[in-house]
């Protein structure tokens, strides 16, 4: 094991490597930090890139932009409500209201911190537990992510600030929209109108920069500029984060076990962890009604898990070559293309190579840092500008992406579309936030719903017989259930006291 290791330190320590790591970090954290960049955009302009690098430097580029990519999504989120990445949107409220409260540099700290841990973490994972977590992760059927997928979608009510009713019309909106297309079971095009562009369907990016950026700039024309925040540079951005860590120990370490174990699964990917992790930190918090207010927990457990999930999405794809999530399909092309096929024999015949690959998560995780900071406080000159000059930038970013994504002008048709569609939402208090995850999910459910009920013939009661598939089952119903006993308990809590005082 030495001898790998130290044939792995040699591999990395070329300048080809060192150069290729740092440029695809500063590429990641400015990519990930503009809205409606996503970092599996960023990780797939780079591809083209690959081809005139080594194999482990091709790599580093990979591994470097997607780690920081993920955590600078935070950055617009706190400063500007306008998530980064689709991972980002579990708490970008979350983390702007802390910085209208002043708390800006405890929020940015808070993100850079324990998405670095969160990423050492998940690199341990890959490390230690490939083999048995590669285990549970095969071992899954449809039914199982069936209701994996469902519960994912029951965390938009969990975590919604608004009626549960309203979220989950939200939700329902989204799974609309992900219907459109001839991209599912039974290859029928609906919902398209003719339309040939609407064949492909909704892609999730353009409507969440809709729903997110537009709509925010359509709210900044419509209302009058707020306060403007204290005219000071930001202090330390480390500041308070070793108090944060002791205090928060347990939510950071389960939202590092849920990022590894959500990021193992292939699919799932860092934003459905980041949406789990809020939710579980706002319902086994001691104090959560001080979420949405600007309170720091959610951000702790659900930045930790988010970039966890990350290095653990690579332990299917090197092993079986199954993507955890996109970003790790687009890693698995380039070691196709590298030579370095995914398999068991790639841990046995090219060791160093492995080894290689979990030095270069490490080494990401503490450059995130230093690199962060300094990211975070180029950023931080956006609070001192107007938003007449702000958001005209935002509509170009946003244009500009959505062009990016397919090359067309549909995609800026498909933003704007959605920008008023979340305008709307918001107003009438619907949170766009179910209706997103309802997007990016809606797929996953319906194909593991569909697939499933062939593979037992039109019977339900295979999605309950088996062990894992039971628990997940009983779990999605009752996230599904617990608006209604909530508004039930509520309902009956008053009569109960009215009559308890009549007598």
């Amino acid at each position: 094991m030495l001898k790998t290791l130290i044939e792995a330190f040699a591999l990395i320590s070329t300048w080809e490597v060192i150069i290729a790591m740092v440029a695809a970090s500063v590429y990641g954290l400015v990519i990930g930090s503009l809205p409606g960049l996503s970092a599996t955009m960023a990780t797939a302009l780079l591809v083209p890139v690959t081809f005139y690098l080594s194999p482990i430097a091709a790599i580093a580029t990979i591994v470097a932009a997607s780690s920081m990519a993920i955590f600078s999504g935070d950055i617009p989120g706190a400063l500007l409500r306008i998530p980064g990445t689709p991972a980002s949107a579990a708490y970008a409220d979350e983390a702007y209201a802390m910085t209208r409260k002043g708390q800006a540099e405890l929020a940015l700290g808070a993100g850079v911190w324990f998405s670095a841990v969160g990423g050492i973490a998940g690199v341990l994972s890959l490390m230690i537990l490939a083999p048995p977590l590669a285990e549970i992760a095969l071992s899954f059927s449809t039914f199982e992510y069936f209701w994996l997928a469902l519960l994912g979608l029951m965390c938009a009510t969990l975590v919604a600030r608004s009626s549960p009713v309203k979220a989950i019309a939200g939700m329902f909106l989204g799974l609309l929209v992900s219907c459109v297309g001839i991209e599912n079971p039974g290859g029928v095009p609906r919902f398209t109108f003719g339309l040939t562009d609407l064949f492909g369907g909704i892609e999730p990016i353009p409507a969440l920069v809709g729903v997110f950026a537009v709509a925010q700039v359509m709210r900044a024309m419509l209302t009058p500029e707020p306060p403007p925040l204290p005219r000071r540079k930001f202090g330390s951005i480390m500041a308070g984060q070793w108090k944060l860590t002791k205090k928060y120990h347990w939510q950071m370490t389960r939202g590092n076990i849920v990022g590894i174990i959500i990021g193992v699964l292939p699919g799932a990917g860092a934003d459905m962890a980041a949406w789990v992790s809020y939710a579980m930190s706002k319902r086994f918090s001691k104090e959560p009604e001080k979420f949405g207010t600007g309170h720091v927990e959610g951000l702790v457990e659900a930045g930790a898990s988010n970039n966890a999930s990350i290095a653990s999405g690579w332990v299917p794809s090197l092993l079986f070559g199954i993507p955890g999530d996109t970003i790790a399909a687009i890693a698995i092309g380039v070691l196709y293309m590298k030579g370095l096929n995914p398999g068991p024999t790639l841990f046995t015949e090219k060791a160093s190579s492995m080894y290689a690959i979990y030095l270069m998560f490490i080494i990401a995780n503490i450059l995130m840092i230093p690199l962060g900071i300094a990211m975070i406080r180029i950023a931080a000159y956006i609070l001192l500008a107007p938003r007449s000059a702000i958001m005209p930038i935002i509509m170009l970013c946003c244009a500009v992406g959505s062009f990016a994504i397919g090359n067309n002008m549909f995609g800026v048709v498909t933003v704007a579309a959605f920008g008023v569609i979340g305008y709307v939402m918001e107003a009438n208090g619907y949170p766009v936030a179910a209706m997103v995850l309802g997007i990016v999910m809606g797929t996953m459910v319906e194909q593991a719903f569909v697939t499933s009920l062939i593979k037992s013939d039109g019977s339900i009661l295979p999605f309950f017989e088996r062990p894992v598939a039971a628990i997940l089952a009983a779990m999605a119903i009752g996230a599904l259930l617990w608006p209604v006993m909530v508004w039930v308990w509520r309902k009956l809590k008053p009569a109960q006291t009215a009559a308890a005082t009549g007598r």
